[in-house]
């Protein structure tokens, strides 16, 4: 099942190790604080769990959305990379 993570950490610190928790899942970075992936909802519970031990007691807002794959294959993505300056 595809997932969506998107975290408000004030904490620079708390805020990359949240990150890493979501590579270490695989996930895939889509904006500073939102990675997206395929993980099953016990791994999705588990991630979140490992984050918040990583969040401790420090302020956070840490948000998994399962998304199935009906509703993932309607997604709508548009991405535009910088060009690059010519020298």
């Amino acid at each position: 099942m595809h997932c969506v993570v998107v975290y408000d950490i004030p904490d620079d610190r708390v805020r990359a190790r949240v990150a890493d928790v979501c590579l270490d899942y695989g996930l895939e970075r889509i904006q500073f604080s939102a990675f997206q992936g395929s993980l099953e909802p016990a791994y999705q519970e588990e991630l979140l769990l490992k984050a918040k031990k990583k969040v401790g007691n420090k302020e956070a807002n840490i948000q998994v959305f399962s998304i199935c794959e009906k509703d993932w294959d309607k997604r709508l993505v548009w991405i535009q990379k910088a060009k690059q300056k010519k020298e």
